[in-house]
C-alpha cells in the first residue's frame, strides 16, 4: 500500500506524469522532479522563433484502450488532429512508397534487381543463416542477404552505430514480428477479400494540434491542480536506502533552491537504469554497479531547416537509405501539423543518430546547419539556396542499446532491485532500459501506480513481452485501440522493405 511519505517521481516524461496523475487518481500523494528546465522528455515539443518541432514524430495510436482515455482525459478531442499517415524510403535517388505499391517499387528496382532480390530470398530458405540470435542473421533468414543489405543494414547501423549482427534480434522480433519474404508477397499479390487474418499499417493517427510536448505540458497541470508537485530544474542525485530494512527511504535533490532530502516511501523511477544504479546510497555491489556501467545509450540530433512550402512532401517523414549522407531521417513538420510551421514556409527536420561524445555532437550549431542542408540539396529534396534559417536540438540518451549484453545486465539489475529496494520501481523505455513506445510506458506507469496505491501485485516488466506488430490495425478496426503509438522519440525503426515483394513494417 501507500506509505505516509507518499511516491517520489523521478523524471516528468509521459511516465513519471503518467504514475504521478494516477497516483494521484487513487488518492496517493506524488511528487515529481525533473532535471530538464521543461516537462515531456523526448515527448516534448521544442518552440524556436515560433517554430514548433517534435522531436522524433509521434503518432498518437495505440492498442490499450486505457492509454487512448488517458489522452483523451488529459486533451479534449478538438486539440487533437487526425492526420494521415504516410512514410516513404529514400535509395539510390528514388522514393520508395510504403505500404508497398508494387508498380511504384518495380518502377524504382527494376524487374532484374526484384527478380535477384528473390533468389537471394530462396537462398536463404534453402540454407538460412546458422547465427539468427542477432539482426543481421534474423533479417537475412527471412528476406534473404539482398534485400537485407539494400532495406536493411545501412539504416539500421546509422541508428545504432554498430555492425548489425551486433544488435540483438529480440529487437527486430518485436519490430517486425513475423513477417517474411513469402507472407508479404502473398499480401501483395492476393486480392484483399482472399487474405486471411491480414494485418496493415494504420492510415492515420491522432495528434496533439501544438505537438506531443502539449499532452504533457497539460497533464503537469493537472497533476499540479490535483495536488501533486511538479518541479523544474531539479536533479535527483541519490535515492538513499536501509539495507537492514530494504527500502528507499529518501532522495537527494538539487535544485533551484539548493540541496536537500525528500523523504519517500516509495520511489518510481523514469531515469536511465544505469543512472538510477549510480545514484543509490549506499551502493549496490560490484556486479550490479559493473551491469549498469556496460548499458549503452544512442543520442540523437535533430537540425531543422526552414524552407518555402514549394519543398514541403506529404510524408511524416522519409526514411535516407543512402551510406553518401548522415542524415537518417527526414521529418517534415508541416505534414504532421500546420500549426507547427508557418508564413507558407515548412520545416524540415534531418535526424542525425549520435553519441555525445563523437564529432558531430560536438560541433557548433553552424557547422551543423550548414552540412545539413548541403546534405538536403546533395539528396535533391530542396534546390540549392533556399534554406531560409536552422535550428540545432540536441537529445541525449533517446534510446536504450539494444546490444549483445543488455539483456544479461538488465536482469542482473532487475533482480537484485526487487530483492534489495522493491519500493524502488522503474518504468518507461529508458526507465527499464526496454523498446517500450508511448503507450507502453505509460502503461508500465499505470500499473505501478496501482502495485503502489493498491498492492496490486502487477508485474510490470510483462509489459509489451508479446511483441505485438507495430502500429497495425486489423480489418474492419475502427480508429480508436487499433494499433500501437510510433515511440515519442524516432525511435529507432526498422526500415521498410519495400520491393515489389515487401508488404510491410511499423514505423517508429
Amino acid at each position: 500500500m501507500g506509505d505516509e511519505h507518499g511516491t517520489v517521481v523521478i523524471g516528468a516524461g509521459p511516465a513519471g506524469l503518467t504514475a504521478a496523475y494516477e497516483l494521484l487518481r487513487h488518492g496517493a500523494p506524488a511528487r515529481v522532479f525533473e532535471a530538464d528546465e521543461v516537462v515531456g522528455g523526448i515527448s516534448r515539443t521544442v518552440e524556436r522563433d515560433g517554430w514548433r518541432f517534435d522531436i522524433g514524430g509521434h503518432r498518437f495510436f495505440t492498442k490499450v484502450s486505457r492509454v487512448e482515455d488517458f489522452w483523451h482525459e488529459i486533451l479534449p478531442d478538438e486539440d487533437f488532429l487526425l492526420r494521415p499517415r504516410m512514410s516513404r524510403i529514400y535509395y539510390r535517388g528514388a522514393l520508395y512508397d510504403y505500404p508497398l505499391n508494387a508498380g511504384n517499387a518495380l518502377r524504382n528496382l527494376g524487374l532484374l534487381e526484384a527478380a535477384r532480390c528473390m533468389g537471394s530470398y530462396a537462398r536463404a530458405r534453402l540454407r538460412p543463416p546458422k547465427d539468427q540470435s542477432h539482426f543481421e542473421g534474423w533479417v537475412s533468414a527471412r528476406f534473404g542477404w539482398r534485400l537485407y543489405s539494400i532495406f536493411f543494414k545501412t539504416y539500421t547501423e546509422k541508428v545504432w552505430g554498430m555492425p548489425a549482427d551486433r544488435l540483438q534480434a529480440d529487437w527486430a522480433a518485436q519490430r517486425i514480428k513475423n513477417l517474411s519474404l513469402a507472407k508479404a508477397v502473398r499480401n501483395a499479390v492476393l486480392p484483399a477479400r482472399n487474405r486471411k487474418d491480414v494485418a496493415s499499417l494504420i492510415e492515420e493517427f491522432q495528434y496533439p494540434k501544438l505537438g506531443p510536448g502539449m499532452m504533457w505540458e497539460r497533464c503537469a497541470e493537472e497533476v499540479r491542480r490535483r495536488g501533486g508537485s511538479v518541479e523544474t530544474g531539479s536533479w535527483v542525485t541519490a535515492v538513499h536506502r536501509d539495507p537492514d530494512r530494504r527500502r528507499a527511504v529518501a532522495v537527494t535533490v538539487d535544485g533551484i533552491g539548493g540541496r536537500r532530502t525528500e523523504p519517500a516511501g516509495h520511489v518510481v523511477s523514469s531515469m536511465p537504469i544505469s543512472e538510477l544504479v549510480a545514484a543509490l546510497s549506499p551502493a549496490p555491489p560490484p556486479e550490479v554497479r559493473a551491469a549498469a556501467a556496460d548499458l549503452r545509450y544512442r543520442d540523437f540530433l535533430t537540425v531543422a531547416l526552414v524552407v518555402p512550402a514549394e519543398f514541403s512532401f506529404p510524408d511524416n517523414w522519409i526514411y535516407v537509405h543512402d551510406p553518401g549522407v548522415r542524415v537518417g531521417r527526414i521529418q517534415n513538420f508541416g505534414s504532421w501539423s500546420p500549426y507547427l510551421v508557418k508564413d507558407g514556409r515548412t520545416c524540415l527536420g534531418l535526424e542525425y543518430f549520435v553519441s555525445v561524445d563523437d564529432e558531430t555532437w560536438r560541433t557548433p550549431d553552424a557547422d551543423l546547419i550548414a552540412s545539413a542542408t548541403a546534405e538536403l540539396e546533395k539528396l535533391g529534396l530542396v534546390r540549392p539556396g533556399v534554406v531560409e534559417a536552422g535550428y540545432v536540438v540536441r537529445m541525449p540518451k533517446a534510446y536504450p542499446v539494444y546490444d549483445e549484453r543488455y539483456q544479461r545486465n538488465v536482469d542482473v539489475i532487475r533482480q537484485w532491485l526487487a530483492r534489495e529496494v522493491p519500493n524502488v520501481h522503474p518504468v518507461g523505455r529508458n526507465g527499464m532500459h526496454r523498446y517500450n513506445n508511448q503507450d507502453h510506458s505509460m502503461l508500465t506507469a499505470m500499473l505501478t501506480a496501482e502495485n503502489i496505491a493498491w498492492d496490486a501485485g502487477h508485474d510490470v516488466w510483462s509489459v509489451n513481452v508479446e511483441q505485438d506488430y507495430h502500429e497495425e490495425s486489423a480489418k474492419g478496426d475502427g480508429r480508436r485501440g487499433t494499433g500501437r503509438e510510433a515511440p515519442l522519440m524516432p525511435a529507432p525503426p526498422l526500415p521498410p522493405p519495400a520491393t515489389a515483394s515487401i508488404g510491410g513494417r511499423a514505423d517508429g
